[in-house]
């Protein structure tokens, strides 16, 4: 994984820009995927869904995660009321009409962010609650080395003071636990895709 400069997520032309102008770039990420092609991406995407979301990860990212669960269930954080269609639109609200028939991908109980579109090369999930609107995209791109890399980007709008001061405060954890976990995560998935696709199959649904 390499952090990247965040104008390398503005400088292109994802489709993301075209309904995120209020939204601040907060991280872009770049992971290694040897060996990928241009067509590779519902392959990573698929790979990655397989290989397990939070479950599956690191024991401390699980008591990290599990830590922050308790905080916003004790304080509010994560009230219905707080979430995308009730305190802020949700971002498919704002989707052009092609955007909106695309596939959003898969959505379960253990994922917060939820699907807003999923293309050939890009896809995007978004969360909301009483700190901050996200966006999570993933992008499929031409690295340096010739292979298609994958490509996250965190877009964020802080709720006023109190979501900025969240978003410091949470930093030092993405960078040192979260960040490093979900590179190792992903990359191995990449190298594991074809055992892993074997036994579940490909494919998305909307």
């Amino acid at each position: 994984m390499a952090r990247l400069a965040k104008s390398t997520c503005t400088d292109h032309p994802w489709r993301i820009h075209e309904f995120t102008a209020d939204f601040d770039v907060e991280d872009v990420w770049a992971f290694r995927t040897p060996g990928a092609g241009p067509d590779d991406f519902p392959t990573m995407l698929a790979a990655m869904r397989t290989a397990g979301g939070i479950a599956r990860q690191p024991l401390p990212v699980r008591l990290l995660f599990a830590v922050r669960w308790r905080l916003g269930a004790l304080l509010g954080w994560d009230d219905p009321a707080a979430g995308a269609g009730a305190r802020v639109a949700s971002l498919r609200d704002r989707l052009p009409a092609d955007l909106r028939d695309a596939p959003r991908g898969e959505d379960n109980d253990s994922m917060p962010l939820k699907g807003l579109y999923e293309l050939a090369t890009e896809s995007a999930r978004e969360l909301a609650n009483k700190t901050v609107h996200t966006v999570m995209h993933l992008g499929w791109v031409q690295g340096a080395t010739g292979d298609h890399e994958l490509r996250m980007t965190v877009l964020v709008k802080p709720n006023g003071r109190f979501g900025r001061l969240y978003m410091t405060a949470i930093a030092p954890f993405r960078y040192l636990i979260v960040y490093p976990a979900l590179t190792r995560k992903w990359e191995q998935a990449w190298r594991d895709r074809d055992e892993l696709a074997a036994p579940h199959g490909e494919g998305g649904s909307r």
